[in-house]
């Protein structure tokens, strides 16, 4: 039987890149699947490809109120809510003397407080569900091995990454008595369109190929990450495989922190 059959989830950031392949994925293990992303065209046509496993809606995970509206698509359309996979996300690279004060908000309201947003907006569902569930809902978070490690000029994505982390490890905690399970994957550098973020502006395609090739000699198994790895992480982590891992921050990364 497929690992996530009968099982209802929604993916924030689903549209694109490590959210898209885990839609996908999902799909092809029996899930259905609400695509949530702000980018209506290519997450309606991912949705559609899917036929009836996927239904997609415009969620800005940061607005309460769409937070909401995405468990009620998953609980009245596909029944329950099983799966959250708090995906979406936004980077940032540059020198903290040149950070404003809009960027700083913007990079932490994206990738931490709508991590709590969704997550509140879910949780009912989730308990709801895990009640029927021998391996318990799940909840998974994208952070990054920013969330467990740090580099230079990604400070406001660092610190909002292990604030991320942080909110797992906690909410965990808070929701074990209540059969639902709480975990992390943190990617290392990965191929989409996220990634010619974690650059400079202005850099040249040189520039950028010399970048890869320093980031690639730094992981051991020497490949950046596909989007297909993280998202079968993240469907182990969903999966009743994973029945009794609650509170990890697992890094998906090639070897980088075994080290």
């Amino acid at each position: 039987m497929a690992r996530l059959q009968g099982r209802v989830a929604i993916i924030t950031g689903g549209a694109s890149g490590i959210g898209a392949a885990a839609v996908r994925r999902f799909v092809k293990e029996g899930a259905k699947v609400v695509v949530a992303d702000i980018a209506d065209a290519q997450g309606t046509a991912l949705a559609t490809a899917c036929g009836n496993d996927a239904a997609f809606i415009h969620c800005d995970h940061t607005q309460a109120a769409q937070c909401e509206a995405a468990v009620q698509l998953a609980t009245t359309h596909f029944g329950k809510l099983d799966i959250l996979f708090v995906n979406a996300g936004t980077a940032y690279f540059g020198a903290l003397g040149r950070l404003t004060d809009a960027e700083m908000e913007r990079v932490i309201e994206i990738n931490l407080y709508g991590a709590f947003r969704i997550s509140r907006a879910a949780l009912p569902a989730l308990k709801a569900a895990a009640a029927t569930l021998t391996g318990g809902a799940s909840v998974i978070y994208t952070s990054s091995l920013q969330g467990i490690s740090a580099r230079p000029n990604l400070t406001p994505y660092t610190a909002a990454k292990h604030g991320v982390v942080g909110l797992m490890r906690s909410l965990a905690l808070e929701v074990a008595a209540d059969n639902v399970r709480v975990n992390a994957i943190c990617p290392v550098a990965t191929e989409t369109p996220m990634l010619s973020q974690f650059m400079p502006a202005g850099v040249t395609p040189e520039q950028v190929d010399a970048v890869r090739k320093r980031v690639i000699e730094q992981i051991p198994l020497k490949r950046i990450g596909a989007p297909e790895d993280m998202a079968n992480a993240a469907l182990f982590l969903a999966s009743d495989e994973a029945a009794m891992i609650t509170g990890v921050a697992l890094p998906v990364d090639g070897g980088m922190t075994t080290g």
